[in-house]
């Protein structure tokens, strides 16, 4: 198994339709870096959990995790829960390294990205 992995982490719905466009985002990550794991992770309602994934990436070898929060915007999901699920992981498994990046949607890059599309989707006159 690979030494690095990145985690995509979102909320997770009831529906796992829901899914599809993080699975989607997944494989392509995943199809850019082929020596790197790329998992998904649900703060709720689907698996695995972060903690889970974590665990089982360290047993399977991986020091090095990074994880891109899935959201818009820093609520209290991105503030609060993350940040504890993280530090359970890193007190659960001290040798990993774990690095989180922002949220998606503080990034302006992706912001210009979803701008384009929303332009794009208005019809001329």
């Amino acid at each position: 198994m690979a030494k690095r992995a990145l985690i995509l982490f979102a909320h997770g719905a009831r529906a796992a339709s829901w899914a599809a466009p993080f699975e989607r985002l997944r494989a392509l990550a995943q199809a850019r870096m082929p020596d790197v794991v790329v998992a998904l992770a649900f703060l709720e309602l689907m698996t695995p959990a972060l903690p889970e994934l974590g665990a089982e990436l360290a047993a399977a070898g991986v020091s090095e995790i990074t994880v891109v929060p899935l959201f818009l915007g820093q609520g209290g999901h991105v503030l609060r829960d993350l940040p504890l699920l993280v530090e359970r992981l890193r007190l659960a498994h001290p040798g990993l390294a774990i690095a989180v990046a922002e949220a998606v949607g503080e990034n302006a890059a992706v912001l210009d990205a979803i701008a384009d599309y929303c332009v794009g989707a208005v019809r001329p006159d």
